[in-house]
């Protein structure tokens, strides 16, 4: 197998147990076993734990961001489809693996002081926004910049609260009032 398949396979292994199970109690030993590999192949690919979680948080918002970019392109031109960023959170709600946000989860396992995968997390939440930045700029007319990167911080908010809180209660309603508050800010 080439080097490049091992650590995906590692990467996609760790992803699926820190998101199942959290860092914290997910365990080297799990993620070799897991993967059916060798600790030192383990350790030729990553220095470390926090290597393997940064690769995580790497891999599931590359996955994110292609993912909502390419739902919410498929709506129609306007509002729609900036509020179809809560359409595709509804769907990834129904998917049976559902448990929240994997930055949130991860962030609150860490310690304060970790500023590796604390700078990683606000840099992935910070290409969300400039993501919602892009659907106004692409979608809504008559807006200043300063105006554009409010709103897009507002509908970021709106979004993350539907994500944690629909977590919470394992109910889709938070994601629909979400869209309902998104959709009176549009207005």
């Amino acid at each position: 197998m080439k080097q490049s398949e091992v650590k995906n396979r590692i990467i996609e292994t760790a992803s699926y147990l820190f998101y199942k199970n959290g860092y914290n109690l997910t365990g080297i030993n799990e993620i070799i076993s897991e993967t059916g590999i060798a600790k030192a192949t383990l350790y030729n690919h990553f220095k470390s734990k926090e290597d393997i979680c940064l690769a995580y948080l790497q891999f599931k918002n590359t996955s994110f961001l292609k993912d909502i970019e390419t739902y919410t392109a498929t709506k129609q031109k306007g509002k729609d489809q900036i509020l179809a960023i809560f359409d595709f959170l509804n769907l990834f709600f129904m998917d049976k693996d559902f448990n929240g946000c994997w930055c949130i989860k991860t962030v609150s396992e860490i310690p304060r002081d970790n500023d590796r995968i604390r700078t990683e997390i606000q840099s992935q939440k910070n290409s969300f926004i400039q993501l919602i930045n892009t659907l106004i700029t692409d979608n809504l007319e008559g807006l200043s910049k300063t105006q554009t990167e409010s709103l897009a911080r507002q509908i970021y908010l709106l979004y993350e609260s539907a994500v944690g809180e629909s977590h919470l209660h394992q109910a889709d309603w938070p994601i629909k009032e979400s869209k309902n508050l998104c959709t009176i800010i549009l207005n």
